[in-house]
């Protein structure tokens, strides 16, 4: 699909998700994230989706689906990969501060030359493993797609947590057989479904907190 085709696609589906059409600016700062990780993806594999419409639909329309859910920040991306949902969010939510946490260096390098790229003051790219991370700033959100349960990702972010700290899990199918297996200390707020123009599979978002 050519690069206009691809930018109409992305227009539609951000008007679906936010009721109005999008500013040109972000859309256009969406499609430049986009090219830069399709170029650099032969080279360092940072995603298995190779197809730009697939793109469109699976890494920055699904990864904008959570955005009700964020508030005024700051918000750690927990095993960004190639720095989704991360860029996107920050993106479209210029004020918002989002560090991007994974511990492979050539996510890393990859997600330091969007930040040039593309001008992003409001993103840090860390490398650092999720247990292992310490910052004086608690994080208000939490959020990750890249946790295979909500059991590990709940005790890697553990040490992170403040009592306003929400735990954001971005999963496909209703995940019925891990919400039995959280530890004592958490709670489940909500599991919200989620809409992803394009895309007719489930996705779930589970939010969740410590125990007061």
């Amino acid at each position: 699909m050519s690069t206009a085709g691809l930018s109409e696609q992305l227009s539609a589906g951000l008007s679906a998700l936010f009721s109005g059409p999008p500013r040109p600016d972000m859309t256009g700062q969406l499609l430049n994230y986009l090219e830069l990780l399709i170029r650099w993806n032969d080279s360092y594999n940072l995603t298995a989706i190779r197809d730009p419409q697939q793109m469109v639909t699976r890494h920055l329309l699904d990864s904008l689906s959570v955005m009700p859910w964020i508030d005024e920040g700051p918000l750690l991306d927990a095993g960004t990969g190639a720095g989704l949902p991360g860029i996107p969010l920050a993106i479209m939510r210029p004020k918002l501060h989002v560090t991007l946490l994974d511990s492979t260096g050539k996510k890393i390098r990859f997600l330091n030359h969007v930040a040039r790229s593309l001008a992003l003051k409001n993103i840090h790219p860390v490398q650092e493993r999720l247990e292992n991370w310490t910052t004086e700033e608690t994080p208000s959100r939490i959020i990750s797609r890249a946790f295979a349960d909500l059991d590990s990702f709940a005790r890697a972010c553990r040490h992170l947590m403040g009592e306003k700290t929400r735990l954001l899990a971005m999963k496909g199918k209703y995940p019925v057989g891990e919400l039995n297996k959280l530890p004592a200390w958490l709670k489940i707020d909500s599991i919200e479904k989620l809409t992803v123009p394009g895309l007719q599979e489930d996705r779930h978002l589970v939010i969740m907190s410590l125990i007061q």
